[in-house]
């Protein structure tokens, strides 16, 4: 074979291979009291590099933004013109030639999510569900748009029963005249089985039997594996574990080779006081490691190598959202574009440009508690070996001379000297990470040059000139630190279900 034709083909493979890896797209919302225009969200999305969007609509000003980006595009049919698409293929064509047709191909359309969470949110409707998936498609074929866009539904992962160990899974036998000729439809149309999944609903209703660190894809060692005693499958996060149950679902109705794609999931940043574990840090780990799980491409237990393809639920804090106050907390941004916290992203690829990692600060939280700042700051200085000799009396970060601003310096000096990894920026609660920089007149904080800052095994200690005289540093670290922590509370199958 000569070798301008071997590297064709080779150069073809990879294309291939580069196609069928999974992906992280967004859900972009619009209960926002100041919503951005549609040309402010595309230049973010743009400019986050994010290719996959999820509007919840067919909107025309945000489908005419989005022309001409390649940003891929699902739309939808929402909740509300479900019966009227499911009851009349002249409507369902009307909406296909409106809100898809008319669009393609500047917009780069390439799904449609019908309804949303329907069998569990409005379960009167469950019967016109796959009639509107049949009558969009068969307007699809008629526009000879079928190959590029793709019908399916939105699922609440509440309609898998006995979802653990996932091997025991099956659907809700309630909806199995709907379920069995939708997942037929889908193997026939090669669409994808869309599901919803949060981990952070199924670790808030376990009652202390999910761990945090499982529902937060953190490291755990072997021992602290979940394992289905029927497969011997080690599960390692909860994310899997619930894409593997309805993977086995799916199974008992004897269907094959239906792929999943993942339309919504996330954490919230922040929540009501029953809701302790809303919090930016951890919404940091749960949608940084989320993202970097998701672009490895590792799959899951049952199937490694799948790629699931994500939409991170969602692009903007949702002010306007009725309920409880992390329904209002689920965004990556602020309306105004900011970033609701800093994505730790290293190795993940460009997709989501806030990781900024390498222009993070760690500050204290303006209003803090001062004795608990003082006490975070001791510790700082001295079990946490930050130099402190830029806070002594006559050095540059002397003034002003106050807790929160000494507190500030050695709380970033901490966390750089820590790589700037998850979880060293808390300091009980009193320490934030942030993008400004934070040194002013000839103080420079670490990150912003590290001028100040040492960054290696520091001996140099000094106590805060705010400490109270012949108080010894308490022995209060910033945080259990996450890569040493025993981790506790998992789900163990291995002892459940044996």
């Amino acid at each position: 074979m000569a070798p301008s034709v071997l590297l064709l083909l080779l150069f073809a493979v990879v294309i291939a291979l580069a196609d069928e890896g999974a992906f992280v797209g967004v859900n972009v919302g619009t209960d926002v009291t100041n919503m951005p225009s549609p040309t402010q969200v595309v230049a973010l999305l743009k400019k986050q590099q994010i290719h996959d969007a999820r509007l919840y609509d067919a909107d025309r000003a945000m489908l005419t933004a989005l022309a001409n980006t390649g940003i891929r595009v699902v739309v939808s049919v929402p909740n509300n013109q479900l019966l009227a698409v499911g009851q009349s293929n002249a409507t369902a064509a009307n909406w296909v030639a409106r809100n898809v047709a008319a669009y393609l191909p500047a917009t780069n359309i390439t799904g449609i999510a019908v309804g949303s969470e329907v069998l569990t949110s409005i379960p009167n409707a469950a019967l016109v569900l796959v009639p509107a998936m049949n009558f969009l498609h068969s307007a699809l074929v008629a526009a000879n748009l079928d190959r590029q866009v793709k019908v399916s539904t939105p699922h609440s992962s509440d309609i898998i029963l006995d979802s653990f160990p996932p091997s025991q899974a099956f659907f809700n036998r309630t909806w199995t005249p709907v379920l069995v000729p939708m997942l037929s439809f889908l193997q026939k149309t090669g669409a994808p089985f869309m599901l919803n999944v949060y981990p952070y609903y199924v670790y808030m209703q376990s009652n202390g039997i999910i761990g945090l660190d499982y529902a937060l894809f953190r490291p755990l060692p072997p021992n602290k594996e979940a394992v289905d005693a029927n497969t011997l499958l080690h599960y390692t996060n909860v994310f899997d574990a619930v894409i593997d149950a309805a993977y086995f679902a799916i199974a008992d109705f004897n269907f094959t080779n239906i792929k999943i794609v993942v339309l919504e999931s996330g954490w919230p940043s922040g929540g009501d006081s029953n809701e302790p574990d809303a919090t930016i840090d951890n919404a940091d780990q749960y949608n940084s490691n989320l993202v970097k799980h998701v672009l490895n491409n590792t799959g899951t237990p049952k199937h490694p190598g799948v790629p699931v393809s994500t939409y991170i639920y969602e692009l903007y804090n949702e002010d306007a959202r009725p309920g409880p106050m992390s329904e209002k907390n689920w965004g990556l941004f602020n309306a105004d574009g900011s970033p609701v916290y800093t994505l730790h992203l290293t190795d993940s690829g460009v997709v989501l440009a806030n990781d900024t990692t390498n222009q993070t600060y760690c500050v204290a939280i303006s209003g803090a508690d001062k004795k608990l700042l003082q006490a975070a700051l001791d510790w700082a200085c001295g079990p946490g070996k930050v130099d402190c000799t830029p806070l002594l009396q006559g050095q540059p970060c002397y003034d002003p001379d106050n807790v929160e601003s000494h507190a500030s310096y050695a709380f970033d000096t901490y966390y750089h000297k820590m790589g700037m990894a998850v979880g060293t920026c808390d300091f009980k609660g009193v320490a934030t990470v942030t993008t400004t920089d934070p040194s002013h007149d000839s103080c420079s904080f670490p990150g912003s040059g590290g001028k100040n800052g040492t960054f290696g095994n520091i001996t140099s200690l000094a106590p805060s000139t705010n400490a109270t005289a012949g108080s010894a540093a308490p022995q209060l670290p910033p945080r259990v630190d996450f890569r040493s922590a025993i981790l506790l509370g998992l789900l163990l199958w291995n002892s459940l279900f044996l």
